[in-house]
């Protein structure tokens, strides 16, 4: 564990913008957790049940996004930062272990774990910016401990019962979304200011851009894993072809042009910075879905398909295409509506496709994905330096 030439904690505009090999296996052991995520909603029969997992998903994706603003702020080779990666990948196999029982056992262990991760980020920030005399920075993680200590007694007194305590819990993660969009309003320190939002490098977005990426192969692991436990019969290896080539273009719909709007975002104003972890929260919420989808096409691709199911194989692409629309609005203001709308088209054969097999179903979203890829778009889209071109031209 290195601390590099710069002995400063604070990350300078000139540095290296590269990841950290810390920071790479941070993100694996992140997307170990959503991978279970995606087992779960798989296991869950009832809309609550989904909701639920919809809320630890938050959780486990804004302990990944605030502790990948944390990297971006200060410098990852500085044993604190460091250090604060280490607590938040034991957070999050924390909050992985306690998943599957968190709704009959393991509360505590789910809760301590996220706020526990939070918490001592924030502690750790504070005392080694004092140190170093950075009094600024040292106001803005304060903030974040105000927020975290609020929103923890919210998580933990939802879970000092035998059950969880989902309203609670409900009002703990508006807590801090809400506060984070707010910019952390404190008693006697007020808002962070807008301007620190402005300081970004390209390594933020790299780092999103990395952590969607491994999140992309819980789509292709999660139904390989299914057929590698039975028969190679020909519609099951034919809906993990399905899925590797969904994983593929998502891949290709994210990466379109993904770099040009994170420099673009640096360059424009603070709101797309402060808007980014909503809307890769929205990306991984289809990548998830996506994924258990095909763990259950995987494991019955003939038959019927339940209208659960349908919401799955029809919303986990959606809901990540969205997330990539939500992420081009917030710095162009610029849709490439005729690609969007190859999405829809899935939703015309709705009234039929619950007596159609799963897997039919996930390829005629497949299509639909390819439109959306293949299909030349007239709508103009953001370049970098803000420039706008046409997409014919890039």
């Amino acid at each position: 564990m290195t601390t590099g030439e710069d002995a400063a904690l604070v990350r300078r505009m000139e540095g290296s913008t590269r990841a950290t090999l810390l920071e790479l296996l941070f993100d694996v052991v992140f997307v170990a957790a959503l991978a279970l995520l995606s087992t779960l909603l798989t296991e869950e029969h009832t809309w609550s049940g989904s909701a639920k997992v919809l809320l630890m998903l938050t959780a486990i994706w804004w302990t990944w996004s605030l502790t990948a603003t944390t990297t971006e702020f200060y410098n990852p080779r500085q044993r604190p930062i460091q250090a604060v990666l280490m607590i938040a990948m034991v957070g999050s196999v924390g909050m992985a272990v306690a998943l599957p029982m968190v709704s009959v056992a393991h509360l505590l262990l789910f809760v301590i774990s996220y706020v526990g991760t939070h918490v001592s980020r924030c502690v750790i920030l504070v005392v080694a910016l004092h140190r170093q005399g950075h009094q600024t920075a040292r106001e803005r993680a304060t903030r974040f401990l105000f927020w975290f200590t609020v929103s923890g007694v919210f998580w933990v007194t939802g879970a000092l019962s035998h059950s969880p305590n989902w309203g609670l819990w409900t009002i703990a993660i508006t807590i801090d979304l809400v506060a984070s969009a707010a910019r952390y309003p404190t008693p006697r320190l007020g808002m962070v200011p807008i301007d620190q939002y402005k300081r970004i490098t390209g390594h933020l977005g790299e780092r999103y851009q990395q952590f969607v990426i491994l999140a992309l192969g819980d789509i292709v692991l999660l139904p390989t894993l299914q057929v590698s436990r039975g028969d190679l019969e020909f519609f099951r290896v034919l809906a993990l072809l399905c899925a590797f080539a969904t994983m593929l273009l998502l891949w290709q719909i994210y990466v379109f042009r993904a770099s040009e709007l994170m420099v673009a975002a640096e360059a424009r104003a603070h709101r797309p910075v402060r808007l980014a972890p909503y809307t890769h929260l929205v990306l991984l919420g289809g990548v998830v879905a996506t994924a258990a989808s095909f763990e259950m096409v995987v494991h019955h691709p003939t038959g019927t398909t339940p209208v659960r199911w349908l919401v799955l194989i029809l919303g986990g692409p959606t809901l990540f295409v969205l997330g990539r629309v939500l992420l081009a609005l917030l710095v162009g203001w610029s849709v490439p509506w005729r690609r969007v709308a190859w999405q829809l088209t899935p939703l015309l054969v709705l009234p039929w496709a619950g007596g159609w097999p799963p897997l039919l179903v996930a390829a005629v979203v497949a299509l639909a994905l390819a439109g959306h890829i293949f299909v030349p778009a007239g709508d103009r889209e953001t370049a970098p330096g803000l420039n706008v071109r046409r997409a014919e031209d890039a």
